[in-house]
């Protein structure tokens, strides 16, 4: 069995340095925790939508490698862009966690799923279907810029990003 991820307070704590320069940034605690894992990590892959989950799939479709799916939805609260069959699929192809700036839905069926979800509330309705966004984007959310290939850690105190991964 792999080791846990480092607490987030601990790394805090480890590495003011990191924290004074950027290169350790904490998300402002706006996000609601979902999904089996409490505790995820993983190298970030970013999206940028709104309101539409056509790529988000297309990303949840590929194998995931332990990588954490970070999504700007814009911070909607008019619609769902991840769902339980999303879950499940993100579940089943290897993905540590999703991290959305929106809303998500079918709750029960995510919190069944052994995968770390952090969004900022659930919406009954789904999102569009036009395959609308931009992959690989820089994205700017919950007070930090958050880029491609940085890294993740979340656990119940909040959500890390740093330019690499990190340790005490």
């Amino acid at each position: 069995m792999a080791a846990l991820p480092l607490a987030t307070a601990e790394a805090c704590d480890a590495n003011a340095a990191l924290i004074m320069n950027g290169d350790l940034r904490a998300l402002q605690p706006i996000f609601q925790i979902y999904g089996r894992r409490q505790i995820f990590a993983g190298p970030v892959v970013t999206l940028k939508i709104f309101e539409d989950n056509v790529l988000l799939r297309e990303f949840l479709e590929e194998k995931g490698h332990g990588r954490v799916l970070v999504v700007d939805a814009g911070g909607s609260m008019r619609c769902a862009v991840l769902g339980g069959n999303l879950a499940q699929l993100a579940q089943n192809n290897g993905w540590a966690g999703v991290v959305v700036n929106g809303c998500i839905r079918d709750v029960d069926e995510i919190n069944g799923c052994d995968i770390g979800v952090r969004a900022l509330n659930s919406h009954p309705i789904k999102s569009n279907k036009k395959g609308v966004g931009e992959k690989h984007a820089a994205v700017t959310f919950a007070g930090t810029r958050i880029c491609d290939g940085e890294w993740l850690c979340a656990d119940s105190d909040g959500i890390l990003i740093s330019r690499s991964e990190l340790t005490v």
